[in-house]
């Protein structure tokens, strides 16, 4: 068998959203990413490290109601250096909270998708 040509990288992480304009404004406000829309249905943020993050209102991806998968499951972690100002933060700023602080070093968000986003000391 040949060696696969793939990388073992990952470049980018697309998060399906809904409204882009909101959604982006949310990612702005609650997680602090900047970035810039394009194409009209893509907000590329600007990252730390090389792990890239898209918000994407993902035309082509949506069921014959319109609707969006949603990230069931906390696939994306944000990272921290304060896990319990960020816990209070985030408490402080009604967004859903999934968990409490677990092990003393993760707690799970939902954005207004209702994405699952993992927050990471």
């Amino acid at each position: 068998m040949t060696q696969s040509p793939v990388k073992s990288k990952v470049n980018t992480v697309f998060i399906p959203v809904n409204d882009l304009e909101q959604s982006a404004q949310w990612y702005q406000n609650i997680l602090g990413i900047k970035g810039e829309t394009h194409n009209e249905h893509l907000f590329i943020a600007d990252m730390e490290g090389e792990a890239g993050v898209i918000l994407d209102s993902m035309p082509l991806w949506r069921d014959d109601q319109g609707n969006l998968p949603v990230l069931e499951a906390p696939v994306i972690q944000f990272g921290t250096d304060d896990i319990e100002a960020s816990y209070a933060f985030m408490k402080e700023n009604e967004v859903e909270l999934v968990t409490e602080i677990q092990h003393g070093h993760f707690f799970v968000i939902k954005d207004l998708n209702g994405n699952k986003l993992m927050i990471c000391a």
